[in-house]
């Protein structure tokens, strides 16, 4: 009995003791937490390249110096990387802006009339579906037309231009010729050509690419 007692209270003291310590130790590294000083925040001048606030517009020339080439006339601009989308080298007054009814640039740029006009076919890219299968009932409600097991994008060869690429300033701008920052980026290029063509096209469309093929 005498025995039991001193054993129960050799576990209390130890028990006691790992909490004591424990606590001092929590204590210990709060007291070194609030040692620690927060660094400031960075503010929006030291980001961007402009190292100046947004609202001030001062240290942004008062000309950006567009293209006035016409279109067919103008030089091509090198590609930044394989595969970047293309700068528009040409003036683009009154083409602008794109809506569904109105898209000057495909007037140009359809692979059947590319070539008469001068100018850089649409890809075939620009003619399939990359986007998920979905159905709409009534007009307001999607589901999932594929297995919930596969992936639910398919692609799917199209007839005309995917709507998906029908805004074509999406991905194409103008190129400022004004001052810029130095750009020391040095692109590597799949084929002697990337600067001036893609290579997205053919079997490397789905090359890498986990989904269900039409």
């Amino acid at each position: 009995m005498i025995k039991h007692t001193i054993t129960k209270l050799t576990i209390s003291v130890i028990v006691a003791g790992a909490v004591l310590s424990g606590c001092t130790n929590a204590n210990a590294t709060n007291s070194n937490a609030k040692k620690v000083e927060a660094k400031p925040m960075l503010e929006a001048e030291d980001i961007g390249l402009r190292k100046a606030s947004v609202y001030d517009d001062s240290s942004v020339a008062d000309v950006t110096q567009y293209s006035e080439d016409a279109a067919g006339t103008s030089t091509r601009f090198k590609r930044a990387f394989q595969d970047a989308p293309p700068m528009i080298p040409h003036d683009t007054e009154g083409m602008m802006e794109i809506t569904r009814d109105d898209n000057q640039c495909i007037t140009c740029h359809m692979p059947d009339v590319a070539e008469s006009m001068g100018a850089t076919p649409l890809p075939s890219s620009h003619f399939m579906s990359f986007r998920p299968l979905h159905k709409l009932v009534d007009g307001e409600k999607f589901i999932k037309t594929v297995d919930e097991m596969n992936n639910e994008v398919k692609i799917q060869k199209l007839e005309d231009l995917s709507a998906a690429r029908f805004n074509c300033v999406q991905c194409h701008a103008p190129q400022s010729q004004g001052d810029a920052p130095i750009n020391v980026f040095e692109p590597d290029f799949i084929d002697k050509d990337g600067t001036q063509k893609s290579n997205w096209t053919g079997d490397r469309l789905l090359e890498g690419l986990d989904t269900l093929a039409n």
